[in-house]
């Protein structure tokens, strides 16, 4: 492939917001140089990436690379869920009054027993805020919600989102606030049951 094929395949991945996501995917990279052509990581696979990603689709050379959307909104989400309230052990010990250690045993029982629900981040992890009651404490109504999911083994992140999330279920509101009303927490109820049976056969 020509340098002008690699600027063109980069200003195309560029147009559709997907060229920061590349690594994540396990594909090859490219930067800009001074004069701001495409500099590729691995330069001669640069012809067998464009077919990948064109791959999909009736008419390849308008395809849109499918897995790459979806890893690239996957970090958009999870970007998202981190600019919500979320505690690592020592803010939660410092709200429950607790020592680190005392908190990270209670983080990690509560979490072998499916009743709270803790989020990979880098190399630590951390207890999205929302299942909390002011004092740090599993709310009321919300045990019952991840205990199947979290027994199914369902991924943490899309656990977080979807508790999280508004549903057309839960007339437009997030699964973890209409499980407080009482007219919709079966409705609730029985969705996290029937996702985590989904969750389990996948």
């Amino acid at each position: 492939m020509s340098a002008a094929d690699g600027d063109r395949l980069a200003a195309w991945l560029e147009d559709l917001g997907l060229a920061d996501h590349l690594a994540d995917a396990g594909l090859p990279t490219f930067t800009r140089d001074a004069e701001g052509r495409a500099v590729w990581s691995a330069p001669d696979r640069v012809a067998e990436l464009e077919r990948l990603l064109r791959s999909d689709g009736s008419e390849p050379e308008h395809a849109v690379p499918v897995g790459l959307v979806l890893i690239a909104r996957q970090a958009r989400l999870r970007t998202a869920l981190l600019a919500t309230p979320w505690f690592t052990y020592a803010t939660l010990g410092e709200l429950r009054g607790t020592s680190v250690d005392a908190t990270r045993f209670a983080v990690h029982k509560a979490a072998q027993t499916h009743r709270l629900l803790v989020v990979p981040v880098e190399e630590r992890v951390v207890v999205p805020g929302f299942q909390l009651t002011g004092e740090g404490e599993v709310r009321a109504g919300i045990a019952p919600l991840l205990e199947p999911l979290l027994a199914a083994r369902m991924d943490p992140w899309r656990a977080w989102a979807w508790l999280t999330q508004p549903a057309a279920l839960t007339l437009g509101r997030a699964p973890e606030e209409a499980v407080t009303d009482p007219e919709m927490a079966d409705l609730v109820l029985h969705a996290a049951v029937r996702l985590a049976e989904r969750v389990a056969r996948s």
